[in-house]
């Protein structure tokens, strides 16, 4: 799989860092307590959750190596105690070792939940808590529905022949039962709307491009690349409002039993 344009997603990934920070407030945090963030990408949340635990220590992780580099530059000016790990999500490398585990944006590129629950209860200390968000039920399906129609078509169907999904949606019945398979007490899990808007079509052009539909994009070349990305930015504009992406966030939180 491709990684990252980790710099161009530093840049642009706004509407991420906006629900991050929403989600980390449901964090609450005393000052001292070692906490993970599972997906760290660039960085940027990393730190914010590092200004709030000074006398504590903050691992941020991910598996690409692209967002990790970026990441080490931002935080190195930001927050330069905090450490940064390679690792899959579902294996993570760490036993008890963590007051809290957050994640903003990252559960919906990992098919496997039931593995991912089970490595962060590991990763948590009893008593520990999970706060995350990521993309869930319904979350950009006209997107997925105009490039799904669109890879089928004669000129981009041989680009696609051996393509799966890269992402997965959950919805609030599964997550409960997985968190709770998993060991979580605590379950809180819920789904809320969260339609985003795009001042300009080549913003809307350029986020779809290197965040939502990145990997189908990857697999196609500069001409078709363009027609493929300039198709479902003309179909955004007929849109009410225009280039809007029908975003819903699954909301997740649960507790390691003491």
């Amino acid at each position: 799989m491709a990684d990252w344009n980790a710099g161009c997603y530093h840049d642009i990934s706004s509407p991420q860092q906006k629900w991050g920070r929403k989600v980390l407030d449901r964090l609450p945090l005393a000052g001292h307590e070692h906490v993970l963030d599972v997906g760290c990408g660039t960085g940027r949340l990393t730190g914010e959750i590092a200004a709030r635990v000074p006398g504590g220590r903050v691992v941020g992780v991910d598996v690409s190596p692209s967002m990790l580099s970026i990441a080490a530059d931002w935080l190195r000016e930001q927050s330069p105690a905090t450490s940064l790990v390679l690792a899959d999500a579902t294996a993570l490398p760490f036993r008890r070792a963590f007051d809290a585990v957050f994640s903003g944006a990252t559960f919906h590129w990992i098919h496997n939940h039931a593995a991912l629950f089970r490595s962060i209860i590991t990763a948590l200390r009893p008593g520990g808590r999970l706060v995350a968000q990521c993309g869930g039920g319904p979350n950009l399906a006209l997107l997925y529905a105009r490039a799904d129609a669109l890879i089928r078509q004669p000129r981009f169907a041989p680009y696609f022949e051996d393509w799966s999904e890269p992402t997965y949606f959950a919805d609030v019945e599964t997550t409960i039962r997985r968190l709770t398979a998993a060991g979580f007490v605590n379950v809180e899990v819920s789904l809320e709307e969260a339609p985003t808007t795009f001042e300009s079509p080549a913003m809307f052009q350029e986020f779809i491009a290197n965040v939502c539909v990145r990997h189908q994009a990857d697999r196609l070349m500069t001409e078709d690349r363009t027609a493929f990305l300039r198709e479902l930015t003309v179909a955004a504009a007929t849109d009410k409002p225009a280039f809007t992406l029908d975003y819903w966030r699954l909301n997740i939180a649960g507790t390691r039993p003491q």
